[in-house]
């Protein structure tokens, strides 16, 4: 029995993604290789790296590479960004997926720990988007941010969180403005809880709690993996081509507030 086709084709064309090494990031490279693209993989971990670049090319990539990347240090990123655009060419697809996150209250959380958060999940965005636009295929060229649900609602424990994402959103938006003159479109994905990640595992790491956060959403269930892979193959598709400054969310209605109480129709 043969495997069915990819839904999406995006044989020729070249992805750079940053954080791509584990968790959601790491489906959507799957996803992006099995539709026929090159992907350029960046990470803090080489080990990572070279897994996730073995993986990609079984998974159907037309090539895939990578190297160690602190998302941070703006010339290590734009060093990645060369020698992506070197082997592949220009680039039409650039996802910003790094991030950081655990659960602390502001009055015990070192000045450090905030700016620390706030530097991988917003100086990383911007620095992957600075570098990267200079090598992007314009017209045509999509930029993902992976965002979340705190950048728009308030949540306990979560302050540098909320902070880093809620920047997240906006440079999105500026970056929408600025470059769609060119053809460059720019959003976002807000993934809600996703099951199997490191990130929920942190913010729900008992039953209890994955059970109280279950009940909160509208949609009484978690996604998985694949809900925001196809979100992210969508908006680098041509059927988003009219889609920009966006923030997709992906989330079972969670910042839609709490439906704990929601009765059958």
């Amino acid at each position: 029995m043969t495997a069915p086709a990819p839904r999406y084709d995006m044989k020729g064309k070249t992805c750079f993604m940053s954080g791509a090494t584990s968790g959601i990031n790491e489906q959507i490279a799957r996803r992006f290789a099995e539709a026929g693209a090159k992907v350029f993989v960046v990470s803090r971990s080489i080990e990572k790296v070279e897994r996730t670049v073995a993986m990609l090319k079984e998974a159907g990539a037309e090539d895939a590479a990578g190297q160690s990347v602190d998302a941070r240090s703006y010339p290590d990123v734009e060093a990645a960004v060369e020698a992506c655009a070197e082997k592949f060419g220009p680039i039409d697809m650039v996802l910003a997926g790094q991030a950081g996150n655990f659960p602390a209250g502001a009055a015990q959380m070192s000045a450090n720990a905030f700016k620390s958060v706030v530097d991988i999940d917003l100086l990383g965005t911007f620095n992957v988007f600075r570098a990267a636009v200079h090598k992007a295929r314009r017209p045509g060229a999509s930029f993902i941010a992976i965002t979340a649900p705190q950048a728009k609602r308030p949540w306990l424990f979560q302050s540098h969180v909320c902070a880093a994402k809620a920047g997240v959103n906006m440079l999105v938006q500026c970056l929408a403005m600025e470059w769609g003159i060119e053809g460059v479109r720019v959003n976002a994905i807000s993934p809600g809880p996703i099951d199997g990640t490191e990130g929920m595992d942190r913010l729900a790491p008992n039953e209890e709690m994955r059970e109280r956060y279950r009940k909160a959403l509208a949609l009484k269930a978690f996604g998985n993996r694949d809900d925001i892979a196809d979100a992210a193959l969508w908006l680098t598709s041509e059927g988003a081509d009219y889609v920009t400054g966006t923030i997709l969310e992906v989330e079972g209605g969670t910042t839609l507030g709490d439906a704990s109480d929601a009765m059958k129709i």
